[in-house]
């Protein structure tokens, strides 16, 4: 009796037709047994249609001989019977096959119709009767006990041997775990040596970051640094466009003055006195001093007086006797008057330039670099009168003053005066200066041409005496009118034309601006003041000094003569551009000594070397 759990689509079709199975023999017996019944019914067809002693015959006697093994074997294998009555049952049916087999052999010469055949009768019987036995006896003659001994032994047997397998499995897999084990510690041995590893990568990257912070700083004040140094190498290239713009308009300027085709020679006489001449290039003397005078220096300023009269001096024709006119000739009068301001002659390209002083360049104690012009004699007659921040830097000042000293104008500021002149762009324009050196106000514009700057100037002149004064920042309650406009300065008629505005600008400093009625600035402070008091004690500068104040023509450069607080007389060089650069360093005690001071400034310093000195 097999005790498996059937399955398979038979066991399926008898679950669904039949009922539910136990076991898989009684699936499989119940569809043995309906074999045996098919076979049969097939084999009786068989035999009913097929001839006698044919083959077709002899099939419908098989199937018709094999039904009953079938169904007696499908009874035995579908019973709960023992396993041996199974395999008996199945024996008989192997000897009633071997039966039906013989039978197709003999079939039909050695098969009779009535007794058959021998052989094939005792297979087909025996196996008939085995499978009797198989299903009746032996069921009744075997140990059931014994039996299942015998099938609980074999399936101990099987059970020890899977045992056995199990274990050897088992220990393998112990095998594999140990090992396993064994991989698992060197991984976490592994993993603990990656971790020191790793905290010791962190503390290089923790190192590597400070290190960039650091990097990145530096890069970002060198970064700083460049910007700043592109700023100043701009500056510095302005700085230079400017100068060489300043350089070409003052050789163009020196040119011009160059373009004397004579020299004025300097000698003395027969009788010791010094004398001129004019001498053309030619070898012809154009001109004489017509008399002789007591020093070198009366001379030079005779000299100077004709350089400066004879362009715009006019001909008057004299019908005078030939006595009258020796006896003039031979007159030793007096001196010029308007000798004490000279000029100096502009040296030519290739005229060697003789100097009787030098050009000392010196560190002072703020450790800022100065130049002045010493004198062969000892004397200082001239010296930068500021501080430069390196050596190159005041030797480019000096390289100024030798440049524009030679033709720089005489310009007298007593007590302020108008200077016009040509800005760096090429415009005209105007600023009023007091003899102190301080600019009082400028036209805050340039203009096309000298004549519009004038005209600015003029109005200015023109409008600001009566011009009133706007505070555009004031309350009303800082003593004002409501306007912001000053009670003492408001006319009654409104007839002024113009007006002073005071105001605070972005950077917290005053200025002013004169504004014309019709709307357009005329002129301004030029720079901030510190206070409103002193915004508005340069407006009261510019009231009282702008009305009688000259108008200076300057070219590239001008010596600005004056007198100071103490009383002595002082030069100055100005640049166009309204810098400083160069002054006298002392006082001197006339007009006529510092004029002096001017000229021999001006014959020296073209030609003078220059040193540095401790």
């Amino acid at each position: 009796m097999a005790d498996d759990t059937p399955t398979g689509p038979l066991a399926e079709l008898y679950e669904g037709r039949i009922g539910t199975p136990t076991t898989g023999d009684e699936v499989r017996g119940y569809w043995i047994f309906s074999l045996g019944v098919l076979v049969g019914v097939l084999g009786v067809l068989v035999f009913a249609v097929t001839a006698p002693r044919t083959m077709a015959r002899a099939v419908g006697y098989a199937l018709v001989a094999l039904s009953p093994p079938l169904v007696m074997l499908g009874a035995i294998v579908r019973f709960p019977l023992r396993r041996s009555a199974t395999t008996l049952g199945t024996l008989g049916g192997l000897l009633t096959l071997a039966g039906v087999a013989y039978f197709f052999v003999v079939f039909p010469d050695g098969w009779s119709r009535a007794t058959g055949n021998a052989t094939a009768n005792a297979l087909y019987a025996a196996g008939i009767v085995v499978i009797g036995l198989a299903g009746t006896i032996v069921p009744l003659v075997t140990d059931p006990v014994r039996e299942d001994y015998e099938r609980m032994r074999a399936e101990t047997a099987a059970t020890a041997a899977a045992s056995e397998e199990t274990a050897a499995e088992f220990e393998a897999t112990r095998e594999e775990l140990e090992t396993t084990r064994a991989e698992l510690e060197a991984t976490d041995e592994e993993l603990e040596t990656t971790h020191e590893e790793l905290e010791a990568t962190r503390g290089e990257l923790e190192t590597a970051r400070g290190e960039l912070e650091t990097t990145h700083d530096a890069l970002e004040t060198a970064r700083e640094e460049r910007d700043a140094a592109e700023t100043r190498v701009e500056e510095l290239e302005a700085d230079v466009s400017d100068r060489e713009t300043e350089t070409a308009a003052a050789r163009a300027e020196t040119a011009g003055l160059r373009e004397s085709k004579a020299r004025f020679e300097l000698f003395e006489d027969a009788g010791g006195k010094p004398r001129w001449r004019l001498r053309h290039r030619n070898g012809n003397v154009i001109a004489t001093s017509g008399q002789g005078y007591s020093s070198r220096g009366k001379a030079q300023k005779g000299l100077h007086s004709v350089r400066r009269n004879a362009l715009g001096a006019g001909l008057l024709r004299i019908d005078t006797p030939v006595e009258e006119a020796e006896a003039l000739a031979a007159d030793e009068g007096p001196e010029p008057a308007d000798a004490d301001e000279p000029d100096v002659a502009v040296p030519s390209d290739d005229e060697t330039i003789e100097s009787g002083a030098t050009f000392e360049l010196f560190e002072d104690a703020a450790a800022e670099w100065r130049w002045r012009l010493r004198h062969r004699n000892g004397n200082v007659i001239g010296d930068s009168g500021e501080g430069y921040a390196s050596k190159s830097n005041a030797t480019r000042a000096l390289s100024r003053v030798r440049e524009h000293v030679a033709a720089a104008d005489y310009l007298r500021v007593d007590p302020a005066a108008f200077e016009v002149y040509r800005d760096r762009g090429g415009k005209w324009r105007w600023r009023l200066i007091h003899e102190n050196g301080n600019v009082l106000g400028d036209s805050g514009q340039g203009y096309s041409s000298r004549s519009k700057a004038r005209q600015g100037l003029e109005s200015v002149r023109s409008n600001v005496g009566d011009a009133d004064l706007v505070d555009l920042d004031a309350e009303p309650d800082d003593g004002e009118t409501g306007d912001g406009s000053d009670d003492d300065e408001s006319t009654d008629d409104g007839a002024a034309t113009a007006t002073f505005e005071l105001y605070e600008d972005n950077a917290g400093e005053f200025r002013w601006r004169l504004r014309h009625r019709n709307g357009n600035v005329i002129a301004d402070s030029g720079g901030g003041y510190a206070s409103r008091g002193g915004a508005r004690d340069a407006i009261e500068g510019v009231r009282g000094y702008a009305p009688e104040a000259d108008a200076l023509e300057v070219g590239n450069a001008a010596f600005e003569i004056y007198e100071d607080a103490a009383g002595e007389w002082r030069w100055r060089l100005r640049h166009r551009n309204g810098n400083v650069v160069a002054d006298s360093g002392q006082g001197y005690a006339s007009r006529a000594n510092a004029v002096e001071a001017v000229t021999g400034v001006k014959r020296n310093a073209p030609g003078a070397d220059a040193e540095t000195v401790e």
